[in-house]
């Protein structure tokens, strides 16, 4: 659904402790303060560079010309006017945030922790028959809605507190990924036509998403459904219309396969040919049992075609799991390996899976300053690692894989001091 800085932000900066996750009041918003600010000439020339020199007054007029002819009423568009106004804070924060890399186990001990567990059941309990009706219509497992419920917003609790209007059109103005919010501030004028939200309502965070499962408007307009019968879609403040919602998106937009798992925890051997725990590589679970990979309690696996990846998020040591073709849809989610994993794992808790086992000694993990060191010289020799930023992205790993095998290393993906000691060696 979103890039990694731009979905599990609430997730770090709001999440980390446990919310009352009770749903938010009905009372509609206050109209908030929103100054029109205008481009200063650093940020309006960004804009302007990619938008043949308009201004942003320029450019806004353009894009209102663009939405009403995508069929938004002129109503909708003057509605929202008061709020389609430039924000430099928002920009700047989107071009400065970083995310600072964590150890899959620390994070998923934080973020799928026993409450978020134990509140995904309960609100499992508290709204039956929406989650029945979810199960039945789309094919998702109340396990997995609520995995992405509770890591999104905590139930609601912290759905973010900006306007979202003016972060939508701040960052369409800006040219970083400026074609990509043009149709976000469609969507969300989409939105108000249709009458599920008002702009005094539009509230969530800096980036623009929405709701208790954080959607993009253009997720928002296309898998929003109607689950409480008020006619209104309210991903806000309506819990029946965001399971019905989350469970559209995730089996429609993310192609979720109706009966099959998404995650499993395995235990390893260290018979198994490294280089084939990639999540590009499916086997069937036979192979894998061959390969002396089992159950965690040591049962083995079914000897039948199923196919999965096998995916060490910290290497051989680490935690290991089978990733179904499931998995797909939590990685198109969010395409950071450790929240997609997380929110995997916090579903198999939810639907009943024991903890995971922890690693039995400490993983070293390299300072993120010789991280980025390493991407550095698989950028010279070739690799597409995307920005040298010290996060180990798939493209990253993939790379460290290659050069394992180069250099005779166990190729497990995992970024270790003597690789990084070898591409010195190879670098000098």
């Amino acid at each position: 659904m979103r890039s990694f800085v731009c979905g599990v932000a609430l997730a770090i900066a709001g999440l980390s402790s446990p919310a009352s996750a009770q749903p938010v009041s009905a009372a509609p918003q206050a109209r908030p303060n929103v100054a029109a600010a205008k481009p200063t000439a650093s940020s309006g020339s960004r804009g302007a560079a990619c938008h043949n020199g308009q201004s942003f007054d320029q450019f806004l007029a353009g894009l209102k010309q663009q939405a009403v002819a995508a069929g938004v009423s002129q109503r909708a568009v003057a509605a929202a006017s008061p709020w389609l106004v430039y924000d430099p804070k928002i920009v700047n924060r989107d071009r400065g945030q970083r995310v600072f890399g964590q150890l899959f186990t620390e994070f998923s001990r934080r973020m799928a922790a026993d409450y978020r567990m134990q509140n995904g059941q309960l609100k499992i309990k508290q709204h039956a028959a929406a989650f029945a009706r979810a199960e039945k219509e789309f094919g998702v497992p109340p396990a997995v809605i609520a995995a992405f419920w509770a890591l999104e917003s905590d139930f609601g609790a912290q759905m973010g507190n900006l306007p979202t209007l003016p972060s939508l059109v701040s960052l369409a103005y800006d040219c970083r990924r400026s074609k990509m919010f043009q149709g976000e501030t469609i969507a969300a004028l989409k939105i108000i036509d249709r009458g599920d939200l008002s702009p005094e309502e539009m509230i969530g965070s800096w980036a623009g998403e929405l709701g208790q499962t954080q959607f993009l408007p253009t997720h928002y307009f296309n898998y929003a459904v109607d689950y409480d019968g008020d006619g209104h879609r309210n991903l806000l403040r309506s819990p029946d219309d965001v399971i019905g919602s989350t469970a559209n998106y995730i089996a429609n937009g993310l192609k979720w396969r109706r009966g099959e798992p998404w995650l499993q925890e395995v235990k390893v051997s260290a018979d198994v040919p490294w280089d084939q725990a990639d999540l590009t590589i499916q086997l069937p679970r036979s192979k894998w049992a061959q390969f002396g990979v089992t159950y965690p309690d040591g049962r083995p696996l079914p000897n039948d075609s199923m196919p999965a990846s096998l995916l060490l998020p910290m290497g051989r040591f680490g935690p290991a799991f089978l990733a179904y073709a499931n998995f797909a849809a939590y990685t198109e989610w969010n395409n950071s390996l450790i929240y997609s994993t997380t929110a995997g794992y916090l579903a198999t808790r939810i639907a009943g899976a024991a903890p995971m086992r922890r690693p039995s000694a400490q993983i070293a993990q390299l300072p993120f300053n010789e991280l980025k060191e390493m991407q550095q010289p698989l950028t010279r020799a070739g690799f597409n690692v995307g920005k040298i930023d010290g996060i180990m992205g798939q493209q990253s790993r993939s790379a460290v894989k290659t050069m394992q095998l180069k250099y005779g290393l166990p190729a497990d993906s995992w970024p270790t001091a003597e690789l990084l000691t070898q591409l010195r060696a190879g670098a000098r």
